[in-house]
């Protein structure tokens, strides 16, 4: 247990060391920074990607139930799609925005309580169906997350153009069409994974309550984060709803996530894991 706490404590400080890497860079254009810090932020992956593995085999189950075991799997998520994203489409800035998101829920994984779940909740957390319910919710929130990264990058763009601020750093944005293409597709991904993640939870709950929690305050508040992104893809895709606006839209929905995610769940009396 003290290794993974060590291996834990340099995941942490490299994580730091690459974000302010990727914002040296930002503010100073310093490739050579950039460089440095993907490679740090790819060491990370690799601490991470351990860590969980043997956090596995220490709790013998896929350790996503916990409050810090959620966390930590949703920066996890975070580093992996943005470390993919860059290599793929080489989107400058979009790594910063992500992984100061990540960042700080790995720092706050550090505030939770590392145990394991309640002993009289064992039996009734360890399911499969659990499981793939809080996966396919963190995935959800992870591709989200990137969507308004994408959507801030395009906000940032399009007020440095309307200012004409040219130079380095307005150019390694990309371009604002692609900016919206990117943010658009990354909420279509991720919106019918929230919704099979809320179905699943859904039929959990009705087999091991026999009842479903409609006026739990995390379900109504992921009912309403569902309906928000549902709103911005039908404006996206049937009213072809394209620009300031809907990135404007796209970042004030990914608020609701975040609210969702950590004050809600402070006032549920059903969803006790994360």
């Amino acid at each position: 247990m003290i290794s993974l706490n060590w291996m834990y404590l340099l995941t942490v400080i490299l994580y730091s060391l690459s974000v302010l890497g990727y914002f040296f860079d930002f503010i100073q254009n310093n490739r050579k920074v950039n460089q440095m810090a993907f490679w740090l932020l790819s060491i990370v992956w690799v601490l991470q990607t351990s860590f969980f593995i043997l956090r596995m085999l220490e709790v013998n189950r896929f350790p996503v139930l916990t409050t810090f075991e959620g966390l930590f799997f949703f920066a996890w998520l975070l580093v992996t799609l943005s470390l993919i994203i860059n290599w793929r489409y080489r989107v400058d800035f979009l790594v910063l925005i992500t992984n100061v998101v990540g960042f700080i829920l790995m720092s706050l994984s550090v505030f939770t309580p590392t145990g394991d779940i309640p002993e009289e909740l064992s039996q009734l957390l360890i399911s499969e169906l659990l499981i793939i319910h809080v996966i396919l919710i963190l995935l959800s929130y992870a591709a989200f997350t990137l969507s308004f990264a994408f959507a801030s990058m395009y906000v940032i763009q399009h007020q440095m153009l309307k200012r004409k601020l040219w130079g380095k750093r307005l150019v390694r944005f990309g371009n604002l069409a692609k900016l919206d293409k990117l943010s658009y597709f990354s909420a279509l991904f991720a919106f019918p994974l929230l919704l099979l993640g809320i179905i699943l939870g859904f039929i959990w709950a009705s087999i091991q309550f026999g009842e479903l929690p409609w006026l739990d305050a995390k379900v109504i508040s992921s009912l309403i984060v569902l309906a928000m992104y549902g709103y911005y893809l039908y404006q996206r895709t049937v009213k072809n709803a394209k620009g300031y606006l809907m990135a404007l839209t796209n970042i004030a929905t990914f608020l609701l996530v975040l609210i969702n995610y950590f004050l809600s769940s402070s006032f549920s009396n059903f969803h006790l894991w994360y």
